[in-house]
């Protein structure tokens, strides 16, 4: 193994966490866009939500959460620290939306709020890690 591949393994474990759940939860964001631009049944009642019964506009939000998670996750595996600042700006558009769609999904408002404190938790805590020059 080349010594370069050695040090991205030295890479703090928080921080990948922070990077793949980015990344994961990117990818699930557009499939779920996708869900909500076909007006599909499997999308939960959302009428009484921040943006209506206008499921576009809520593919819309998806679509700028997906963004934001594939750009700061993509952007911490490269480590940079503009994906810290893009992972926590994505942390608190997420926890604004579970606190916004909690009382209409209340699993996916709270997997959603823990997910982003974990990677608030995460990036705050390797803040001090910095790339190998």
């Amino acid at each position: 193994m080349s010594t370069q591949a050695l040090d991205g393994l030295r890479r703090p474990g928080w921080l990948t966490f922070a990077a793949v759940i980015l990344v994961s939860v990117g990818v699930v964001r557009v499939i779920s866009a996708i869900y909500y631009f076909a007006d599909s049944s499997r999308v939960n009642n959302l009428s009484g939500g921040a943006l209506g019964h206008h499921l576009f506009l809520w593919g819309l939000w998806d679509l700028l959460i997906a963004m934001l998670a594939l750009w700061g996750g993509f952007s911490l595996f490269g480590g940079n620290t503009f994906g810290r600042v893009i992972g926590y700006a994505w942390a608190v558009l997420v926890i604004v939306q579970s606190f916004l769609i909690l009382s209409s999904a209340p699993w996916f408002g709270s997997a959603a709020l823990l997910i982003a404190v974990l990677v608030i938790y995460a990036l705050s805590s390797t803040s001090g890690w910095r790339e190998p020059a």
